[in-house]
């Protein structure tokens, strides 16, 4: 929990943040394993509640064989369920992944579509999941803000806000035009290696000078 969220930072230094997180890692990756849009959608699905780690083991052989919405309704919810039955809330997870497959043969012609609206309303599909998968497979600059980037975001003043929507927000209004692609994954990866919740880095995080953190564990 954020007890005393910090101000937002001024853009010269968010500029200089992200400056570094470039230098740093110029392309930063998402960590699911993916071969096509569909399957981005379905693993990014699967991993609410889980790990990433947790979701590639479960999808890598998944994926060989059911790579379309139409070759995973022809695998059948039972044979899909067994794939992931090691993921939390799976069995739910199974339903959505095979109502979302049906939508996208009945109505999109198998293909995922590009639109933030059309894939929120598909099922188990929320604003989180439909902005990863049109940042990294449509290239369009939106933000998906998970728990790392909500910790991190108040903590250091980067993107502060009461909740995720205004934190998302917060990034889009803030963080300079040339830093927006990337930013959400900047952050993430951040979050998850550096910026830990009880445990932070400090001591090895390259904007440490920039963050106005009070309790750094150096």
């Amino acid at each position: 929990m954020i007890q005393k969220p910090a101000k937002q930072l001024s853009y010269p230094v968010l500029r200089e943040i992200f400056t570094r997180f470039r230098d740093q890692e110029p392309e930063p990756k998402g960590e699911l394993d993916h071969t096509n849009a569909y399957t981005l959608v379905v693993a990014v699905a699967l991993s609410a509640q889980a790990t990433d780690v947790g979701v590639n083991k479960a999808t890598k052989e998944l994926f060989k064989i059911a790579d379309t919405p139409q070759k995973m309704l022809d695998l059948g919810i039972d044979a899909l369920t067994d794939h992931i039955k090691t993921i939390g809330l799976f069995r739910q997870k199974a339903k959505n992944v095979m109502k979302t497959a049906q939508i996208l043969v009945d109505d999109y012609g198998g293909e995922v579509p590009s639109s933030r609206a059309a894939l929120v309303s598909l099922p188990g599909v929320g604003r989180k999941t439909a902005n990863v998968v049109l940042n990294m497979w449509f290239k369009q600059p939106a933000q998906a803000v998970d728990t790392h980037i909500f910790r991190i975001g108040n903590r250091t003043g980067i993107c502060p806000g009461k909740d995720v929507d205004v934190v998302e927000r917060a990034i889009e209004d803030n963080i300079p035009a040339e830093f927006q692609h990337h930013a959400h994954h900047w952050l993430i990866l951040h979050g998850r290696y550096v910026c830990k919740a009880r445990k932070p880095a400090c001591s090895n995080c390259i904007i440490r000078d920039l963050c106005p953190f009070e309790e750094k564990n150096i």
